[in-house]
């Protein structure tokens, strides 16, 4: 079958090598937008995206990224976005409503020529004091978790091609 939507699902990949241009402010609003289009247990429209540019805090958050991480490099990959996703900490889909909004923009920066990378350890990273000192300097409301991220920019290198799908990926009973 061929549909243009199955088409950038199957050519999507993660990307860890980014250009230092900035993206467009229209590009960025275009692929937040995707991100508040995502479902939504009860649809609450629960999760909070921050879109990080300052160069001052994706150093901050790509070091405590790290440490989490337990290495010394930078687990953004120098992107020059990096979105963040934030949900309630006492709502029982945060986490899957999170992932969706991070797939949504996922697919939206793949289809405006941009390139991302889901990137884990927010939960940890926001639930130090730093963590929290970052969350009040930036303006959000108390009681929200780190749910993911996306390191987001225009792809320096050629992804390579998707690998062969399983085999025993899918069942199905009639």
């Amino acid at each position: 079958m061929n549909n243009a939507l199955l088409d950038l699902i199957k050519t999507r990949r993660s990307c860890r090598h980014y250009k230092a241009e900035q993206i467009s402010d229209e590009e960025l609003n275009a692929v937040l937008e995707a991100g508040t289009y995502a479902p939504t247990g009860h649809g609450k429209q629960d999760p909070v995206i921050v879109a990080v540019q300052n160069p001052e805090l994706k150093a901050r958050l790509a070091k405590m990224n790290a440490e989490v991480m337990g290495v010394d490099s930078n687990p953004y990959y120098d992107a020059p976005t990096y979105l963040l996703v934030f949900a309630s900490e006492d709502n029982a889909n945060a986490f899957q409503d999170g992932s969706c909004v991070l797939e949504n923009m996922m697919l939206a920066a793949h289809a405006l020529g941009l390139a991302t990378c889901w990137i884990n350890r927010e939960y940890q990273m926001f639930q130090t004091e730093e963590g929290k000192n970052i969350m009040k300097e930036i303006g959000l409301k108390e009681g929200l978790i780190g749910i993911g991220a996306l390191s987001l920019g225009y792809p320096s290198r050629e992804p390579k091609p998707a690998a062969e799908r399983k085999a025993d990926w899918t069942v199905i009973v009639k």
